[in-house]
């Protein structure tokens, strides 16, 4: 998660908001991103579905079944059914986020055989996250 963490500070000296992810298989960083939404003017640049694209890119297949995802904040709806599709082994995230996060919708949206551990250096991603935004409200 600390690498993730690194990834929303980088984001975060690019005005993104700062959500950072990498994605590991056999304890090797194969992907790592964070938000790119402002810098591309595309809302679907979350910093989860850069990580995916890449991984993919690396491993030259479209399934993660044997990858984790570390992730600085719950991921959405829209990043959840990507790693649906991906049948990512592990999900494991920081913040949570009870607005927007995946789930807040009720439905099962992750892959069934995907594990999932959450809240992993919460107090760290959550104090980004909330000082981003008192700066931009």
């Amino acid at each position: 998660m600390k690498e993730a963490i690194k990834e929303a500070k980088v984001a975060l000296e690019k005005d993104e908001v700062p959500v950072g992810a990498i994605i590991v298989i056999s304890n090797k960083i194969i992907a790592r991103s964070h938000n790119l939404v402002e810098t591309l003017n595309d809302a679907t640049a979350h910093a989860e579905m850069q990580s995916l694209t890449s991984a993919q890119n690396y491993i030259n297949g479209k399934y993660l079944q044997e990858c984790t995802l570390y992730v600085t904040l719950e991921p959405c709806i829209m990043c959840a059914g990507a790693l649906f599709w991906t049948q990512l082994g592990r999900l494991v995230y920081g913040a949570s986020d009870p607005k927007r996060g995946f789930k807040s919708s009720q439905l099962k949206i992750l892959h069934p055989s995907t594990k999932i551990k959450e809240e992993v250096l919460d107090s760290e991603c959550s104090a980004m996250l909330k000082s981003f935004f008192k700066t931009k409200r």
